[in-house]
């Protein structure tokens, strides 16, 4: 994970980017992140996402069909991964929530790995 202050810039940078691009609510912007073997896991919905297919058909049904908007609370570095905090906003029961991201980079700063969940 990050051992510089210029490799957790970059890698605060990307994550910022991301969200942006999940509130646009464009597929392929969202898949832009994502390594082409990246694997999305959210245990909220009780699922494994893999490959872009998979990842797409998440994005569009949490996302796109409940209308969510995400709002970046913190990131933090772990060994080996980024935990993002972030506060949802939508369509859905409630109309807010706040989640979590576990967040693998790879060497070109895409998402390997994602795991998922509501807080």
């Amino acid at each position: 994970m990050p051992s510089t202050t210029q490799d957790l810039t970059l890698e605060r940078d990307t994550i910022n980017k991301w969200i942006a691009a999940t509130n646009t609510h464009d597929t392929a912007a969202y898949l832009d992140f994502f390594s082409s073997d990246g694997v999305l896991d959210d245990p909220s919905v009780g699922h494994i996402y893999n490959g872009p297919s998979e990842i797409a058909d998440y994005f569009e049904s949490y996302f796109i069909g409940y209308n969510t908007r995400t709002r970046l609370v913190s990131i933090e570095p772990h060994a080996g991964y980024l935990h993002v905090e972030v506060d949802f906003t939508g369509d859905f029961p409630g109309g807010q929530t706040g989640g979590i991201f576990d967040i693998t980079l790879d060497e070109d700063q895409k998402f390997q790995r994602v795991r998922a969940d509501l807080t």
